[in-house]
């Protein structure tokens, strides 16, 4: 639990500094349609997770990615290594 929490401040600091911010209806807003994002600085977002996460995302899963709550949802749901 610990680990999660800590993992989930990291993300949450990475979404601020792309001027991201989760609270109410913002975390189910779409990446390109609502918060206005290019593709590539989503991609750069994804990026800046797993660097900072020091996790991977699955290409297919990050398909079904659509909003800062889908890709939060995505990285709780990465199988952990102890």
């Amino acid at each position: 639990m610990n680990q999660q929490f800590t993992q989930l401040k990291k993300a949450i600091e990475v979404f601020h500094s792309y001027g991201i911010t989760l609270i109410g209806q913002h975390k189910n807003a779409d990446f390109i349609e609502q918060l206005r994002m290019d593709p590539v600085f989503v991609n750069g977002l994804i990026f800046e997770l797993e660097y900072h996460l020091q996790v991977i995302f699955q290409e297919e899963k990050l398909g079904t990615v659509h909003t800062p709550k889908d890709l939060i949802v995505l990285l709780f749901n990465i199988p952990q290594e102890n």
